[in-house]
């Protein structure tokens, strides 16, 4: 046979085929089950990994975490994250593998927290050799949001002036005017600590606040007690919504200022005062005079009880400058003066000239009645950054009385100006007789946190 023949016998033989190709197809496959499992091991690997970077993004925006600095918070995540890794085996991964980062945003009164936690590692292959690959690169990022809003401290300004006292429905109004004929018919409830000396006619002897607590007729000065008491409750639940701390100092003005709590001083600023402040609200009361047109049985001041301008001013002294509210080390508390008022002050000022029965001053709150400096407080106290909401309770007109007629009639129309002139954008509100002070005031709160602005 001649070696051509034996060459073309060969060529044309297939009897070996099947064997040539199961060895190259045994090899194929060996090379993909060992990359089957380990890229299944590497896939395993990475979604442990990628729950563990959830838990660190979540750590750095819990309740306690929005309280602290960014840098805080970035550490918290960082400390998480590092300690699962720990028990994470067969990985290849080093610290400096993850990066934390964070972001704000500020939409009303709430600030957003975006935390975002970044990652890479190595997985360790298992037939390395045969892939001629060590390891294999898995990585991930997670994102946890979260929102607070900025520490606020609410200083309340609350009248208790003698105007205060009127019955603070029409039918109580009616009920009182009824029950003091011998008075010509008074619709006040007038605190008096000697009023025989008056000789009112009512059951005993008794002052015309009394009688409204026997006739069950509740005062103005009532509802702003049930109001303020409220307002503590609602604004400790809305602090805890918003992770965030609210004090408040509440103040009374008559013919001086009252404080019935303070703001709680340095370093108490993330430490809420508001369980204290509805105890002290219980006391807001009517202020309590000697009888008519006497202060005490000494000081007999033509009822002259109304100083609103004058504690205006003290509380701009009062109240420090206000800071952003943010957790920024050093960073202080933002400001709200919150006023609750009928708007009429009733001053002893001869050189007044907005009434007729000089030397008493009657005028409609924060108007510069003083000629030695002219100041419109309210806007000094915004100009520092202190936001003023006001919340104007309607002082009841009584055109069948003289005293209103000469004193208050002429500047009636200027009351609710002069008190909306005074607030900041958007943070008046105003209550006529009967209304609801209890929600207008909850409801002058909220839009005072949602102007709120927390900037770092």
């Amino acid at each position: 046979m001649t070696l051509q023949r034996q060459v073309r016998r060969f060529s044309q033989n297939r009897r070996g085929n099947v064997a040539i190709i199961v060895a190259f197809v045994a090899l194929a496959l060996c090379f993909a089950a060992g990359m089957g499992v380990d890229y299944t091991l590497a896939t395993e690997r990475q979604e442990q990994i990628d729950g563990y970077a959830d838990a660190a993004a979540l750590a750095a925006v819990t309740p306690n975490m929005m309280t602290q600095t960014d840098a805080v918070a970035a550490a918290a995540a960082t400390q998480v994250f590092d300690s699962q890794m720990a028990t994470v085996k067969n990985i290849t991964y080093s610290p400096a593998n993850i990066s934390i980062s964070d972001s704000e945003s500020v939409t009303g009164a709430q600030t957003t927290r975006t935390v975002t936690v970044t990652w890479t590692a190595n997985s360790t292959n298992v037939f390395s050799g045969l892939l001629q690959m060590p390891s294999l690169p898995i990585g991930g990022t997670a994102s946890a949001t979260s929102t607070d809003s900025p520490k606020t401290d609410f200083y309340m300004l609350l009248d208790t002036s003698p105007s205060m006292e009127i019955a603070a429905t029409q039918a109580g109004i009616n009920t009182m005017v009824a029950a003091t004929s011998a008075q010509g018919g008074c619709a006040f409830g007038c605190h008096e600590t000697d009023p025989a000396a008056d000789s009112l006619g009512n059951p005993g002897g008794e002052d015309n606040y009394a009688l409204a607590r026997n006739l069950g007729v509740t005062l103005r000065i009532d509802n702003v007690n049930a109001a303020t008491t409220s307002l503590m409750s609602t604004a400790t639940t809305t602090a805890t919504n918003n992770n965030t701390t609210y004090r408040a100092a509440i103040y009374t003005m008559d013919y001086s200022l009252n404080q019935l709590i303070g703001i709680p001083p340095p370093p108490a600023a993330d430490t809420s005062n508001l369980p204290a402040a509805a105890a002290a609200a219980a006391n807001i009361t009517a202020l309590e005079v000697y009888d008519n047109n006497c202060l005490t049985s000494s000081n007999c001041n033509n009822d002259e009880d109304s100083y609103l301008d004058t504690n205006l001013a003290s509380m701009n002294t009062i109240m420090p400058n206000p800071g952003n509210g943010s957790n920024t080390p050093g960073d202080t508390p933002q400001e709200v003066l919150m006023i609750v008022s009928d708007g009429v002050n009733d001053y002893l000022n001869a050189g007044c000239s907005s009434n007729t029965d000089l030397p008493r001053c009657m005028t409609a709150f924060n108007s510069a009645i003083n000629p030695a400096n002219n100041l419109d407080w309210c806007t000094t106290i915004k100009n520092r950054g202190i936001r003023i909401a006001f919340l104007y309770l309607e002082y009841y007109p009584l055109p069948t009385n003289t005293f209103y007629n000469t004193n208050v009639a002429p500047f009636q129309a200027q009351i609710a100006t002069a008190a909306q002139n005074c607030a900041s954008t958007g943070l008046y509100f105003e209550v006529t007789t009967g209304g609801d002070v209890t929600a207008a005031m909850a409801n002058l709160f909220q839009k005072a946190i949602e102007t709120a602005r927390l900037i770092h």
